[in-house]
């Protein structure tokens, strides 16, 4: 009795192990090419293109994810919001994400909940709030940057006041249009930074992950304006650089404006 008692468990962390591994691994094949460039967006547009990645250090079909972000980022300076939530589900298969946070995990399962989609899977990518898809593919990912850079957004924000005291950061914007039922998202970022991961599913790689989502915090809109802070956390080191990301959601948590400095 205790022995069936004990393959069964077996069998059932087995079967567990696997749904967990089974939508990550589906998309090892979207590998990214280190030449790889988006092609460039020939019309002149005025739309913000939030991508929200939810990505882990401990997952092996992440890193195409993250340099593709970079890469987004890097070639869409002006229009690409790019954002990486390290969530914590991975932690437990030996390497613990110095930046997952189990706040991020909701989040990302709550947007999956909003789009209709069973269960939470990395990479995966949230563009405006409005649709998801796996973050290392390269196809999706730049048809989803042209369709958002093409639409106008109804927010602008216009920085009234921006500086770093200490260890916060203060804030001031003017938002122009409609800001009723909408609140702001500011978000901290760690512009990049490079680990060398001991165990687990990216054992002896070193990977570089960009802009690092390291402290966020939701504030309520004023007379079309938004003033406050936000604490630089512990894990930021004095030499690196941030950003600081406003985002303007309506009460359906789709994206309708954002900024961005670099701090």
């Amino acid at each position: 009795m205790l022995f069936n008692k004990i393959i069964g468990s077996v069998f059932l962390f087995g079967g567990l192990l696997f749904a967990s591994f089974y939508v990550s691994e589906s998309s090892k094949d979207n590998k990214v090419d280190a030449a790889f460039s988006f092609n460039t967006i020939e019309n002149k547009v005025n739309g913000v293109v939030v991508l929200e990645l939810f990505t882990s250090q401990g997952c092996s079909s992440c890193p195409p994810a993250d340099v593709l972000l970079e890469k987004a980022k890097n070639e869409y300076p002006e229009n690409v919001f790019a954002l990486s939530y390290h969530v914590d589900y991975w932690d437990y298969i030996g390497w613990a994400d110095p930046f997952s946070n189990k706040n991020f995990t909701v989040k990302q399962s709550k947007y999956n909940k909003k789009l209709g989609y069973r269960g939470n899977y990395t990479p995966e990518l949230v563009v405006n709030g409005k649709e998801h898809l796996v973050g290392s593919n390269r196809a999706k990912v730049e048809g989803a940057i042209k369709k958002y850079a093409a639409k106008d957004s109804p927010n602008r924000l216009m920085s009234q006041q921006l500086d770093r005291v200490a260890d916060k950061v203060n804030f001031n914007y003017k938002i122009e249009g409609a800001t009723k039922g909408k609140i702001i998202r500011a978000v901290l970022l760690l512009n990049e930074r490079t680990t060398e991961v001991k165990r687990g599913e990216n054992s002896h790689r070193t990977l570089k992950n960009s802009n690092i989502v390291v402290a966020e915090k939701y504030l309520e809109l004023g007379e079309n304006s938004v003033v406050g802070s936000i604490t630089i956390p512990k894990i930021v080191k004095k030499d690196e650089k941030l950003i600081l990301m406003l985002l303007v959601e309506n009460d359906n948590a789709d994206i309708t404006g954002a900024v961005k400095a670099a701090i």
